[in-house]
């Protein structure tokens, strides 16, 4: 049942004028979910976003939020959701602890005592104005703001942006807390390594195409190992080339060079035993370098 779930896009399209922002996006993110949502600048998270929100209505598709319209049902919607956005948007005279009241009396709650724990846990001083805050502060404002009210879904637009590492593992472990007491969250980024810490499956977007939705464990799978082999004798490079899977392949005189997904593994080094082998090497790539490569794939045949 839509009811069930945190969010449901259906042939979600947007354009504007004769630009094409959305083209046939079509998601779910389950409860208890991390669904990291990646893409470079400009590929069509934010605009997913802010139809998810009812900022924007989509030109065709729907686009649901535990059964709700987004568009028609937005106030409901609101209720249910804690959004910290790309870039904070904050009261520059309030300070942190009167943005949380004021948002508790927004929200008819009592979530002053959530906040300031939550405050605490990001070492986020509340008595400063807004407008006199770094921008990592103002970012962990608007994390605390997301988060006290304990919503069904947290949408999260680059969040941790201008967060130093030891925060950003705070902002991590309230992410695991807020998954175990069945949350969702939805985590839009451009950048896989802190995406990889969190999410349990992560959706690939390029230019307003959803190009591959994949587990993170599968993802792994696929990821690259970068071999390096120094012979004896001279090998002859079309043994090696024809090999399917291999990436950046160098062969010169005595040595090999390349990239290869786990499944090319086996064929490649079935090959270098051939021959009278000096040295050999494997490594696996970071994470980030195996996503890349996947990403500038799928972008070479969707075009």
């Amino acid at each position: 049942m839509d009811e069930d779930l945190p969010v449901r896009l259906s042939g979600l399209r947007k354009r504007f004028g004769t630009s094409v922002a959305l083209e046939g996006v079509s998601l779910t993110i389950e409860p208890g979910e991390v669904f990291g949502y990646l893409g470079p600048n400009g590929a069509g998270k934010t605009t997913t976003i802010r139809i998810l929100l009812g900022m924007l209505r989509p030109s065709s598709g729907t686009a649901r939020v535990f059964g709700l319209d987004s568009w028609r049902e937005s106030v409901a919607v609101h209720r249910l959701v804690g959004y910290v956005p790309g870039e904070s948007a904050l009261y520059r005279r309030l300070t942190g602890r009167q943005h949380i009241d004021y948002f508790a009396h927004l929200r008819h709650r009592e979530d002053d005592a959530r906040g300031a724990v939550l405050a605490a846990d990001l070492d986020l001083d509340l008595d400063r104005p807004a407008g006199a805050l770094s921008r990592g502060n103002r970012q962990k404002l608007s994390i605390v703001l997301a988060l006290m009210s304990e919503p069904r879904l947290l949408i999260l637009d680059e969040p941790t942006s201008g967060l130093d590492p030891l925060v950003q593992q705070a902002f991590h472990a309230m992410l695991r807390s807020h998954t175990e007491r069945g949350g969702s969250v939805l985590f839009s980024s451009h950048v896989l390594g802190e995406v990889q810490r969190v999410a349990d499956r992560i959706g690939v977007i390029r230019l307003g195409q959803l190009i591959a939705v994949e587990r993170l464990d599968e993802l792994r799978a696929k990821s690259l190992h970068r071999v390096r082999a120094s012979f004896v004798d001279p090998v002859p490079v079309d043994r090696f080339s024809a090999l399917p899977g291999l990436q950046g392949l160098v062969v010169t005189d005595r040595t090999l060079q390349c990239s290869a997904p786990q499944w090319a593994l086996d064929g490649l080094l079935k090959r270098v035993a051939e021959h009278s082998v000096e040295d050999f090497e494997c490594a696996e790539a970071d994470l980030d370098e195996s996503f890349m490569s996947y990403y500038a794939r799928e972008a070479t045949d969707a075009s």
